[in-house]
């Protein structure tokens, strides 16, 4: 049996399983009604209303005192710490002198923008069990705003609206057809002409995707939209469906299908269209879920629907048939540029399969695409239809051979926010490098309860050789790109050192901001990608930073908080050079002129209990570490080693007590904080055997006197 960084990888199985405690035209301005909305929400110039401050998302701010020349004076105004030390993924809201934000676990805040006053807190009370229904943390990326009232979702899968005066409840809403199923959200709702839009995850555990717009007065159902077919016996929901289901083969509708709206939307009114963007198949192995091939619409697909009613106009699919995990839920630029000599409205995606698209958003007609990383999964597209040249090797699933493409499952470009500058032309975009081995899973057997990929977890898994390891961290990246849409090019970049680093925000000062994953909140030179500010704030970045204005002065805003699947999945492969980031999640908040500062970094480790001697039979240990692999790296990180968020188990007091050891993990003790118990599916011998294991790994790795 093998075991280490790649069986990790391939672990989307178990993301969660083991979680623990804890040249273009400018948008219109803003100057007093959100462009395009048809119930005129009244705000600020300066606030930021909107999850991409506008509706066509490009996360570009008109303020400018805070400008190359300035930026050296920026300095901290207020901070607030977090009362949870899992992945921060919001983008806050500011209207009207409030600061709204949600953190992980759902929980929702609201600050007074100019002292970090908290004027309110909502929890929603989100079983601390259902963690493991989620694949990559319990985390939140935001709320949105409409007629005195905040909208936001819970991991458990209700939509909640708020008194955005006070934070008490108005009305909730459960948005999953079936909760038998493992459906979540993680992403952010958005508002649109008096509707509030919301869709889910869930595409590893079997799931079928749907969009879902919500009366945003009552919470009443107006209509849904379905993103695949389901059993062709039963009415189609919808007339489109008909059409997309004879692009799938087999019983497809038996293992859900996938295509989940996990995360990005825009919205355009003059068009008045909405596009959301579809994520990956259920399985990921066509020849389950599809056997006879298709493309398998909806899957990874741009869809252009009206808001008023749900109905299709068009899509545009990046990954037709789909299976390496490229979702196309990655954020959706809309802007107005000239390309070719003719004024065209487009739609910009860099989705997760390395290509940056630009294509006609009234009609879904391709524009143009070139890889902004290294592609191997396909040499090019299409240049009249944009459909991708797929590499013979690649089709994983007909060769039955190994087959380690670029990007993988985690993708070029995943939820981290890019932007737009229309003065430069240029997005800013959060890319990586990260590749991923993919082999048929000859034995694979769909599931309710876990996931279904329909990917050999076991066979493509590399020996615990550290040598072996470095390699493959060396082959990590992450990189702030400038990309030039129209030339589809780089103008430039900066790198990181690794992967999963911040979203972007581009100002009228000439500036980009940044966080990334050492930790540091940077500004860059729009034009030219100069750093010429930057301060720590103690753990790593993932979150998009905001900025807004009051009184006339320009304040700059970011969730900090280190977590995702990144540093819970690749364990000591997502430290840094001084080891692991740690998570102090909090909201900063900086002005020219801040003088406030933050504490020493205060000690986050867990209590270091010495390790017990060594026990049990090479295999035993062996069969352990499989077990590991499977059920708890997606949280306590690739063999046994923690990606700093959550617990370490080589320094786990259970380790020397079986007792204890079995009430967490076989009872689920300690469930109300997300650490389910296996009881149900391992026996004590298996529980026993991943006890070895762990303890193993202590002495093996030499920490197991390293007790605190």
């Amino acid at each position: 049996m093998k075991h280490g960084l790649i069986s990790v990888l391939a672990s989307l199985l178990v993301f969660g399983a083991c979680s623990p405690a804890e040249t273009a035209a400018p948008a219109p301005e803003q100057t007093g009604a959100i462009a395009g909305n048809a119930d005129a929400i009244k705000v600020n110039a300066g606030d930021w209303p909107l999850h991409g401050r506008t509706y066509d998302e490009s996360r570009h701010s008109p303020l400018d005192a805070i400008n190359t020349e300035t930026v050296a004076d920026l300095g901290l105004a207020w901070y607030h710490d977090m009362d949870t030390r899992r992945g921060q993924e919001a983008t806050p809201i500011v209207i009207d002198g409030v600061i709204y934000v949600t953190s992980a676990w759902s929980k929702v805040h609201a600050f007074d923008a100019r002292t970090g006053d908290l004027l309110w807190q909502y929890d929603p009370e989100v079983p601390g069990e259902w963690a493991v229904r989620g694949c990559c943390d319990v985390v939140n990326r935001g709320v949105a705003y409409h007629d005195g009232k905040i909208f936001f979702g819970t991991f458990d899968g209700r939509l909640i609206a708020l008194n955005a005066t006070d934070g008490s409840p108005v009305w909730e809403i459960d948005t999953i057809t079936d909760r038998d199923k493992f459906y979540s959200i993680t992403g952010a709702p958005r508002v649109v002409k008096g509707r509030v839009l919301i869709g889910n995850g869930g595409g590893e555990f079997g799931v079928r995707g749907y969009v879902s717009a919500y009366d945003a007065q009552t919470g009443e159902l107006d209509w849904r939209f379905y993103t695949v077919p389901g059993n062709p016996d039963a009415p189609f929901e919808n007339p489109i469906l008909e059409m997309a289901a004879e692009t799938w083969t087999g019983e497809w509708w038996k293992l859900g299908g996938g295509g989940t709206v996990w995360d990005s939307m825009a919205y355009d009114a003059e068009l008045d269209l909405l596009y959301i963007g579809v994520g990956n198949g259920s399985p990921w192995n066509p020849k389950f879920r599809s056997p006879e091939g298709g493309d398998n619409l909806f899957l990874s697909s741009i869809v252009a629907l009206r808001p008023d009613t749900g109905e299709y106009v068009w899509h545009f699919q990046t990954t037709p048939g789909d299976q390496w995990d490229f979702t196309a839920t990655q954020q959706m630029i809309l802007a107005d540029m000239e390309i070719e000599g003719a004024p065209r409205k487009v739609l910009m995606q860099a989705p997760k399969n390395g290509f940056f698209y630009v294509i006609d958003r009234e009609t879904g007609a391709f524009i143009s695409a070139k890889p902004f990383v290294p592609v191997t999964w396909a040499d090019g597209v299409d240049q009249e239809t944009g459909r991708p040249n797929i590499v013979p090797e690649a089709f994983y699933h007909n060769t039955g051979k190994p087959w380690e493409g670029t990007p993988g499952p985690m993708g070029a470009h995943n939820w981290h926010s890019m932007s737009f500058d229309p003065h430069t032309g240029l997005v800013y975009l959060p890319a990586q490098v990260l590749g991923f081995p993919y082999i048929s899973d000859e034995a694979f057997e769909a599931s309710e309860l876990t996931v279904n990929l329909g990917v050999d977890l076991e066979a493509i898994g590399l020996p615990n050789n550290q040598a072996v390891r470095d390699t493959v961290r060396r082959s990590l990246g992450g990189h702030l790109l400038a990309w030039d849409p129209v030339a589809q090019k780089e103008v430039w970049r900066v790198e990181h050192g690794g992967p999963w680093n911040g979203g972007t925000l581009a100002t009228a000062g000439g500036l980009v901001f940044q966080g990334d994953r050492n930790g540091d909140f940077s500004a860059y030179k729009s034009e030219t990608g100069e750093k010429l500010w930057s301060q720590s704030v103690q753990t790593g970045v993932v979150a998009a930073p905001v900025t807004y204005e009051l009184d006339g002065e320009q304040y700059v805003a970011i969730l900090a908080g280190w977590g995702g699947i990144v540093p819970l999945l690749l364990g000591e492969l997502s430290h840094n050079e001084d080891g692991p980031q740690v998570n102090r999640s909090r909201l900063l908040v900086y002005k020219l002129g801040g003088t406030e500062t933050l504490p020493e970094p205060y000690d986050v480790s867990r209590a270091r209990v010495p390790a017990p001697p060594s026990f049990g039979t090479p295999e035993e240990i062996d069969l352990g570490a499989g077990i590991y692999a499977r059920y708890c790296s997606g949280c306590h990180g690739d063999t046994a080693v923690s990606g700093g968020v959550l617990p370490d188990l080589r320094w786990s007091y259970a380790l020397g007590d079986e007792d204890t050891w079995m009430l967490i993990t076989r009872d689920g003790g300690l469930k109300d904080v997300g650490m389910v118990g296996f009881g149900a599916e391992l026996g004590d011998d298996d529980l026993n055997a991943v006890r070895a294991y762990v303890t193993h790994r202590a002495h093996e790795s030499g920490v197991a006197d390293l007790g605190e």
